[in-house]
């Protein structure tokens, strides 16, 4: 009987976030060491259908680095890097948009559908979701890398408004049928703010934004906008957090609620931190909104 109650006690702390959620939509940014252990992924995509059963409107948006670099190898094709943007050529493009759009994507859209949830697998270029330029980053050429200039939301409101979870690839295109290849945290922050989602959640390979990074006990659980900046000006927040926590401040800026920073490595990552008092990461948010601390 004692876990029968647990059970219980477990739905009814969800219940004020369910309550408060219904109705909003939260883009997920999917990818890197979250999709590397098929056991975490099933319980990640779990949550995904979980999500969009009590009410929310999950939007995914998907990287797939290491599979790109798995098939650039394949194919003996060399990858350069500069400021940890990936150099591509009109060659390593097609490769991109190959791996991203016609196998990591349509494997999420298949383990959705495994799940019983209902998924559209999509690019930023279908329903010109996606406009873009090339970027010039400190007078380097990239090739075919781009930055967004405009997103249309359409086709993805029309997705979510008969049921199904959009998939996005982060392939966008220009008026010359230019494609290219954009950066997944940036492509989910531009869609995130796009759709006025009230959440954005970031999976990564980090349990958040800590104190000391070398001690997972110092997870700081909720961040406002203007301590996030006073953290990285002390130095708190350094190295490859900073540009993690300069897209939730981008994303926050641009009017997103709440964004999340998660340990993707974590099983049920998305629910334990959205439907839990104590959540497992970090919540930013800007200084002075009501963001449902106090449930």
């Amino acid at each position: 009987m004692n876990v029968v109650l647990e059970k219980a006690n477990v739905l009814i702390e969800a219940l004020p976030y369910i309550r408060a959620f219904n109705g909003n939509t939260v883009v997920i940014k999917y990818g890197g060491s979250a999709m590397l252990d098929p056991e975490i992924n099933k319980t990640i995509v779990q949550d995904m259908v979980l999500l969009k059963l009590v009410g929310l409107k999950p939007v995914i948006v998907h990287g797939g680095g290491p599979e790109i670099n798995g098939m650039l190898k394949r194919l003996d094709i060399q990858s350069e890097f500069i400021n940890g943007l990936r150099v591509t050529t009109k060659e390593t493009m097609e490769v991109v948009e190959m791996v991203l759009a016609g196998k990591v994507n349509k494997q999420i859209v298949e383990m959705i559908s495994g799940q019983g949830g209902l998924a559209v697998g999509l690019t930023g270029k279908d329903g010109k979701i996606l406009r873009a330029k090339k970027i010039i980053k400190e007078g380097a050429d990239l090739g075919f890398v781009g930055e967004i200039e405009k997103v249309n939301t359409s086709l993805i409101h029309t997705l979510i408004d008969n049921g199904f979870i959009p998939v996005i690839s982060p392939i966008g295109s220009d008026d010359e049928g230019n494609t290219y290849n954009i950066n997944a945290d940036y492509a989910a922050v531009a869609i995130a703010a796009a759709l006025k989602a009230q959440k954005l959640v970031f999976l990564t390979d980090v349990e958040g934004v800590l104190k000391d990074k070398d001690d997972p006990s110092t997870l700081i659980s909720y961040l406002n906008d203007e301590e996030a900046k006073d953290y990285i000006a002390s130095g708190v927040i350094a190295g490859g957090m900073i540009p993690k926590v300069e897209c939730c401040m981008e994303a926050i800026e641009k009017g997103v609620s709440m964004v999340h920073i998660l340990d993707g490595r974590l099983g049920h990552a998305l629910v334990l931190e959205i439907y839990t008092h104590s959540g497992i990461g970090t919540m930013m948010y800007k200084k002075g909104d009501d963001v449902c601390l106090d449930m």
